[in-house]
């Protein structure tokens, strides 16, 4: 079963588990930072629309129809003027150089070809554009490690999910600036600002 497929899946208990996830209350925190076009890639159920302004302008884009549904059916009782489309962030439709902010939070665990995702973001961001991440990955620590090494096992074969990507290396690797970073657990979950350097 593909990831898009497992996440539409289990779509409807989605937010019950993110509500265990203790980095959840970070989600504020990297929306408010977002300013201008935003783009936010792996939107998901929608959980971060109650922490955008109605006067701002948001596109957001899932792979999962399931998690779409959810997110849809969000935005239309919180009267929230969001574009939501069902799309690979890993192909995106959109002509480079056309948002100024790119919000993605918990999205590049799960993107199958993570690199092809980062590089869609850096092509659709605008010159001097940031992109904030809220995303876990591997630790520095060889302890904490084995722990996601052996969580590692159970998330890809009930999400597709990888505990022990290396997503700020991934980041920069893709022709990112880190202008900001703040661990939040340990070195594994990360708040991430990048810029597209003008």
């Amino acid at each position: 079963m593909e990831t898009k497929d497992k996440y539409s899946r289990i779509a409807k208990f989605y937010d019950k588990m993110e509500e265990m996830m203790m980095f959840n209350n970070y989600r504020k925190e990297v929306v408010e930072k977002a300013q201008g076009n935003i783009l936010e890639v792996g939107i998901g159920t929608g959980e971060n629309l109650k922490c955008y302004k109605k006067v701002q302008k948001v596109t957001g884009v899932d792979f999962s129809p399931g998690m779409l549904k959810i997110a849809k059916e969000k935005a239309k009782v919180m009267d929230i003027d969001v574009e939501l489309q069902e799309m690979d962030i890993q192909k995106m439709t959109f002509p480079k150089n056309s948002f100024d902010t790119i919000v993605s939070t918990c999205v590049f665990c799960t993107v199958p070809d993570p690199i092809a995702g980062l590089r869609e973001v850096f092509r659709v961001l605008k010159p001097g554009g940031r992109a904030i991440f809220l995303e876990h990955m591997k630790s520095r620590n060889i302890v904490l490690n084995i722990l996601l090494y052996t969580m590692n096992i159970f998330s890809r074969l009930i999400l597709g999910t990888s505990m022990v990507r290396r997503t700020q290396e991934n980041i920069e690797s893709v022709g990112f600036k880190v202008v900001e970073r703040r661990d939040i657990l340990f070195d594994v979950v990360r708040i991430i600002v990048a810029e597209k350097e003008e």
